[in-house]
């Protein structure tokens, strides 16, 4: 159990004479700092989209999954006519858990968006509109068009399929598309802490060439590189993890009149996801400047 301890306090303390080999500043430093720095800022932000997707799809999905609308239109005098008979075949339809006509005031509020405050609704032919919730089953909506066309031929059934279908279908490609873009940011990464290493193995030929006259193996070399090169991409991951997040809580809180634009940030445990980018960033480094090692050491015979 102790042993990952020790490896990981090794690999941090490192050794003071194979450092050496690796300058402690200068171009590669700045720009592997810089780069893991600038590619965890941007996957907090692809995070954060990817998450508020997922939680917009699951809030839509909720919302309209099981719930449906009946809209009847009737001349004035047969309005309250239709509308109860609405009601009482509802009541006696399997799947519908409750229904119930909504209220001028209601109606209003709905129209309120689009039309202002002032909305005379009482003087206008505004159809009826029935609010239905279903139980976890459903009920048969080609079943219930039928018999709403014999008995109340004004009313129109709406089972919000057409409206729910495409927009979770677009919240899921839009959570994909953050993970996706997760993945990129890594590669992104991995690739300039590469170029990083290559340039600064290539800088220091002619010091590595006198390691190996006096007897460094390879390995001994490229083990200095790693941990050095690995150490910036965990200094500059946290700094960017750090902006990210800093930036993420000055955006807006969630509201129901914003609706996605302000439910970007993060909620809950999900705090807890940004802390594990500065890690994964040190493992891409370490992979990608061992490859970087092995790779140029080998061409240097």
């Amino acid at each position: 159990m102790s042993v990952l301890p020790t490896v990981v306090k090794e690999f941090i303390v490192g050794d003071v004479q194979a450092d050496r080999v690796v300058p402690p500043s200068g171009f590669t430093a700045t720009l592997t700092t810089f780069a893991a720095g600038a590619m965890a800022f941007l996957a907090i932000f692809a995070l954060a989209l990817s998450l508020a997707t997922g939680r917009l799809a699951a809030r839509w999905g909720d919302d309209l999954a099981h719930s449906s609308t009946l809209r009847i239109s009737a001349p004035e005098g047969q309005m309250a006519e239709q509308t109860a008979a609405a009601l009482r075949l509802l009541k006696t339809t399997p799947g519908v858990e409750s229904a119930r006509a909504l209220t001028a005031k209601e109606q209003g509020a709905l129209l309120e968006p689009w039309f202002g405050p002032d909305l005379p609704i009482e003087d206008l032919p505004i159809p009826q509109l029935i609010e239905i919730q279903e139980t976890q089953s459903g009920y048969d909506a080609p079943g219930l068009r039928l018999r709403l066309q014999g008995e109340v031929p004004g009313a129109v059934l709406d089972d919000h399929n057409r409206w729910r279908r495409p927009l979770e279908q677009a919240a899921g490609r839009l959570r994909l598309l953050g993970w996706v873009s997760i993945l990129l940011i890594a590669a992104t990464t991995a690739t300039i802490i590469t170029l990083a290493a290559n340039a600064a193995l290539a800088a220091n030929a002619q010091v590595i060439a006198v390691l190996r006259v006096v007897g460094a193996q390879d390995s001994y070399i490229a083990k200095a590189f790693v941990r050095r090169f690995t150490l910036r991409a965990l200094l500059g991951a946290a700094i960017g993890v750090v902006a990210g997040m800093a930036a993420v809580l000055l955006l807006p809180a969630a509201q129901p009149e914003g609706g996605f634009l302000t439910g970007l940030g993060f909620q809950g445990g999900s705090w807890l996801l940004p802390m594990l980018i500065p890690p994964l960033a040190g493992v891409v480094a370490y992979f990608a400047t061992r490859h970087a090692a092995r790779r140029t050491l080998s061409e240097l015979d």
